[in-house]
């Protein structure tokens, strides 16, 4: 053997690379059918919240879309900016949950252990947690 070149396992064996090619493949194998079932899971997801009184019940969608809205009995007996208020706390209250069970299914999946499972959990849960939602009282505006 010249120049210092290993030949069993090492970098001139041809037997070594074809069994670390077929490694790498059966990763991205799997990492790809990870991320079609994570697809698929998100896409599914809906989310179905209710506001504590019985005033409303709504649903949003994968992406955080109001696709359903309720307005239970009580509804005509309040004010209608409560409700209005008691909708949108709701609303954002589904998409928390959303947020939540998004992150649970990119666990699931692809795991949060890799970039590029923290970058997608990252980007979901920005998406549907609002940042505008304020903390202190209702006297603040909120954005749609």
């Amino acid at each position: 053997m010249g120049a210092g070149f290993a030949t069993s396992g090492g970098l001139l064996d041809p037997d070594g690379a074809v069994e670390r090619l077929a490694a790498w493949k059966g990763r991205i194998d799997q990492l790809a059918a990870d991320t079609r079932a994570m697809s698929d899971r998100l896409q599914e997801l809906r989310v179905t919240a209710t506001d504590g009184n019985g005033l409303c019940e709504v649903t949003v969608d994968s992406t955080g879309a109001l696709c359903d809205l309720r307005l239970g009995p009580r509804s005509q007996r309040v004010a209608p900016d409560v409700v209005a208020r008691t909708v949108m706390d709701t609303i954002r209250e589904a998409k928390r949950q959303l947020a939540d069970r998004s992150q649970e299914i990119i666990a699931d999946t692809v795991g949060t252990d890799s970039a590029a499972g923290r970058a997608i959990a990252e980007r979901v849960g920005q998406r549907l947690r609002d940042p505008d939602a304020t903390e202190g009282g209702d006297d603040q505006p909120r954005r749609w």
